[in-house]
């Protein structure tokens, strides 16, 4: 596999320097060593990368529905060639096991294409209205997307993806802990003939390059993924230019598991979700929610399914679960952790300190902690590593309470046997998406939160629309 070319930026359709010569290490979490470098701009590149996408966007925003369907196409048709790549790429620089890597961090690149290729093709950008009037979507102009580590592929695609279906021109910052997957799709993006100028990318830190795009006077608007502090930064160096933003940030999602459920199912699968990733997913189901009358046939259930949880290094086939991105990372859970036993919640599985048999490499305990109730730090806080929270609630109406007694509202996931009443309660907990019963949100279908977790939403329709502007001509 040849490494992309991270010494370099993506800009105006070539591969240019960067202004400065700074360079940091990008470090395989499971060993704790560099395994390549990559270069870091400053606003002069935004400057250079905005320039180019602005030059770029009066053309491409006049291309044909079908000219973007035709170039979509060519992506994919590109992506698939270098899909191994990407896998591998993901698994090395954030711990990603290869098998999760293949299954799910590198194919939804193609699943969230597929989604808003379907929305395209059905997508009206005018129409006229009952009263008469003509109604159109046109592209918003520069669009800024700023995305994360835990999910690289996933939030590069639902932000580039609907972005090239609006017909916007672009500048990406992915993040510096994991560049090496973004500069692979930049190199798929220009195999696949995405004009130049249309997709741009500058590596960089947050408080330099993230800053300076969201502030950028030619930029019409920032998609951020990320955290809620970095959010609320991003959301008021945008205020000054009166820029849209678009945000998808932190969970702490409730699984609500009815008295009518299959309970050892249903526990299960709920450890094994919130572990997935190694706990690293916005929307992971970190707060079990579970009857008080049957709280300890849930715990037993918990502790099985976390003992059972296998940890291990993230090159070798299967279903165990590797480590966190980055010593920082591992600190702040570990810290979260330890908070939790000071602030009295029972231990019921794993702990601080690294699993048996790893002395090297961010990898950590899995944890469920039990007895916890909603004025716990753990309770509250994203802690983004694997680690549950069980809380009991009295009755339906004690479930929905506690269910939303939180800042976030990204997801949400109701067990039940009864198919209406699990509805019914899907219905009342205030989360941008429900899951019933093990079920997941499609391709296309749109991804957002309420509250803290953000604003506006990505996928399909609703992406093509967050990337637009509406017109009315009257005739």
């Amino acid at each position: 596999m040849t490494r992309p070319k991270s010494d370099k930026f993506f800009i105006d359709g070539a591969w240019v320097a960067p202004h400065a010569s700074r360079m940091i290490d990008v470090v395989n979490p499971a060993t704790e060593e560099a395994f390549a470098q990559v270069a870091m701009g400053d606003a002069s590149d935004v400057d250079k990368a905005v320039a180019a996408a602005k030059a770029a966007f009066q053309g491409f925003a006049r291309t044909t529905k079908a000219e973007r369907l035709d170039l979509l196409a060519s992506i994919r048709g590109v992506y698939e060639k270098r899909f191994d790549e990407m896998a591998a790429v993901i698994t090395e620089e954030m711990g990603a096991p290869i098998s999760l890597s293949k299954r799910a961090q590198a194919a939804v690149g193609i699943g969230h294409l597929d989604g808003v290729v379907r929305a395209l093709e059905a997508f009206e950008f005018e129409k006229t209205n009952p009263a008469g009037d003509i109604i159109r979507h046109e592209p918003i102009g520069v669009c800024g997307l700023i995305t994360p580590w835990n999910w690289p592929i996933n939030q590069i695609a639902l932000k580039v993806i609907p972005a090239l279906a609006a017909g916007c021109t672009m500048v990406l910052k992915p993040s510096e802990l994991t560049p090496m997957n973004a500069l692979l799709y930049a190199e798929i993006l220009e195999e696949a003939g995405v004009p130049k100028g249309v997709f741009n990318l500058v590596n960089g830190d947050g408080p330099t390059v993230g800053a300076a795009l969201s502030a950028h006077p030619d930029v019409a608007m920032v998609s951020f993924t990320g955290s809620t502090r970095a959010g609320t930064e991003i959301s008021k160096a945008a205020a000054p230019t009166i820029k849209r933003v678009t945000l998808e940030l932190g969970g702490k999602s409730p699984n609500v598991l009815l008295d009518d459920c299959d309970f050892e199912e249903a526990v299960t699968r709920g450890v094994k979700h919130c572990f997935q990733n190694t706990g690293q997913s916005c929307n992971a189901p970190t707060r079990m929610l579970v009857p008080a009358s049957r709280y300890d046939e849930a715990a037993g259930y918990a502790r099985s399914a976390a003992e059972a949880t296998e940890v291990g290094a993230p090159d070798r086939d299967g279903r165990h679960i590797g480590p966190l991105v980055s010593d920082v990372q591992f600190d702040k859970v570990q810290a979260l952790i330890q908070t939790g036993i000071d602030e009295g919640a029972t231990v019921i599985a794993g702990g601080t300190g690294r699993p048996d048999g790893f002395n090297r490499g961010f990898f950590v305990r899995p944890t469920i902690f039990g007895d916890v109730t909603t004025d716990m730090t753990i309770a509250q806080e994203e802690i983004f590593g694997p680690v549950l929270v069980m809380m009991t609630y009295e009755d339906d109406e004690d479930a929905v309470r506690i269910a939303n007694d939180t800042p976030y509202g990204l997801a949400a996931f109701v067990q039940s046997g009864d198919r209406e009443r699990g509805l019914d309660m899907a219905r009342r907990i205030r989360a941008g998406m429900v899951h019933v019963n093990g079920t997941d949100i499609s391709f296309g279908s749109p991804f957002g939160g309420y509250k803290m977790s953000g604003n506006g939403r990505e996928g399909g329709v609703h992406g093509i629309e967050d990337f637009s502007e509406l017109k009315a001509i009257s005739i």
